[in-house]
């Protein structure tokens, strides 16, 4: 995270004197300008979840001239040789930043268990409580000092295992802040299915901040208290996420979730849409110092359920979430390609798995997690490049297959960590990073 000429005990002082909002519209860019302009920064994530599995040959790897093709054509990209489906052109364009792995290799097709396999690297079974992606990963990114938490989960459809979101045996402090409830939509904004605000961060009216920090002070002396004589566990989760709110709200930082400062014309490229706006969120989350972030992809028209699972209508259902993906992710990264940003952001493309090649009765494509694709971009990939081939029908891997284990290493090895290093897990064993069978897809690697 950028250090700041402004310093915390400057930011303190000026919060407390009770001038936080006329100061912040003149103190905020200066810093944000500040951290673009430095060529150190701490590497980031993001990760857009396809919620219900996309099908792979309807998106990035077509099979025209096969039946099993379906009906969409292919189109050429930015880097010769490389096409993809048709109704992500905005996303052609930006292939040369992408590696598309069109060999991934699981066993896992069951909704709930591929989530928490493709989160954590470990089916759900047995006394360990592997921790998600998100927080093992800004465990290890995000610095002491950060004002935010290091781990953001926008909109995650928790229906499908509230393990899959969870931070394990990492303990409560890296559980991810969750913005977004794709199950009710905000009153503020009936169009808009999901309500990025962080709730509860304001001070109450009537509040001032002394007395904040005097209630503050009295709920951890009772705390303590309660769990010196009862050792009780659950009170540190409870303290845990206090603490993280109370920090947000003296940071400047939570300005990152209000988007009404960021142009028209850059909100309309992203899509005026739930995924576009928590997109473009995204973002700012990574120039204020977030060190993973995931963002889900569950519907579309206020839809918040597995809008990729598509069973039945695959065609229509596919065009639908292209047009709200194409654009947000497309604008994603060429914002911070622009920004400066994108060679240290890492930004994956993933779901629980792949669609059957074959079409259904109901012009459907069914759970398939033998052979279907996923897509890295940004920082630490060397872009422009498809790893891993499938056959004629799309039936199975021909080349380079790529488990869960080896792509979380790779993941690993592109943000410059270590998948070997280990942490200690609930029952006194070891694990480590990624699964010690990982095999990192080092030519992509940049």
């Amino acid at each position: 995270m950028f250090r700041s000429s402004q310093s915390r005990r400057d930011w303190m002082r000026i919060s407390t004197s009770g001038v936080i909002a006329g100061s912040l519209s003149r103190w905020f860019p200066a810093v944000a300008d500040e951290a673009l302009a430095n060529p150190v920064r701490n590497r980031a994530c993001i990760l857009l979840w396809m919620t219900g599995g996309p099908s792979q040959i309807d998106t990035f790897d077509p099979k025209p001239g096969h039946a099993n093709g379906g009906t969409f054509k292919s189109i050429d990209t930015s880097v010769p040789g490389i096409q993809i489906c048709e109704h992500l052109p905005k996303l052609a364009q930006q292939m040369q930043h992408a590696a598309v792995i069109r060999s991934m290799a699981t066993k896992e097709g069951d909704h709930q268990r591929a989530t928490y396999m493709n989160h954590t690297g470990y089916l759900p079974q047995g006394p360990i409580r592997y921790p998600t992606l998100g927080a093992l990963l800004s465990k290890e990114l995000t610095p002491p000092e950060a004002e935010l938490p290091g781990f953001v989960a926008i909109a995650p459809n928790r229906l499908l295992g509230q393990g899959a979101y969870a931070p394990g045996f990492l303990g409560p402090q890296y559980a991810p802040l969750v913005v977004g409830d794709p199950t009710q939509a905000p009153a503020a904004n009936p169009g808009m299915s999901v309500d990025l605000s962080v709730r509860n961060i304001r001070l109450p009216e009537g509040i001032e901040l002394a007395q904040a920090d005097a209630r503050v002070g009295l709920l951890d002396v009772l705390e303590t208290g309660f769990q010196n004589a009862r050792g009780a566990s659950g009170v540190d989760s409870h303290r845990t996420a206090y603490q993280k709110a109370v920090r947000m709200m003296r940071s400047s930082a939570v300005s990152a979730f209000n988007l009404d400062d960021e142009p028209a014309t850059l909100r309309d490229a992203y899509g005026r849409t739930p995924f576009g706006e928590a997109c473009l969120l995204a973002r700012r989350l990574v120039e204020r110092g977030v060190s993973f972030i995931e963002v889900s992809l569950n519907g579309v028209d206020g839809n918040a359920g597995i809008g990729w699972d598509t069973h039945q209508d695959n065609f229509n259902g596919v065009q639908q979430l292209c047009g709200v993906l194409d654009p947000a992710w497309a604008t994603l990264l060429d914002d911070l390609h622009q920004r400066g940003l994108l060679d240290s952001t890492l930004v994956l493309w993933m779901g629980e798995f792949g669609r059957t090649p074959e079409i259904n009765q109901m012009t459907g494509r069914d759970h398939f997690p033998v052979a279907w694709s996923s897509v890295m971009c940004g920082g630490g990939i060397r872009g422009g490049q498809v790893v891993g081939k499938t056959n004629d029908a799309g039936m199975e891997v021909v080349e380079r297959p790529v488990p869960m284990a080896d792509y979380l290493g790779t993941v690993c090895q592109a943000l410059g960590l270590d998948p070997t290093k280990q942490n200690m897990s609930n029952v006194g064993r070891p694990i480590r990073l990624a699964d010690p069978s990982a095999k990192p897809i080092t030519e992509i690697v940049g």
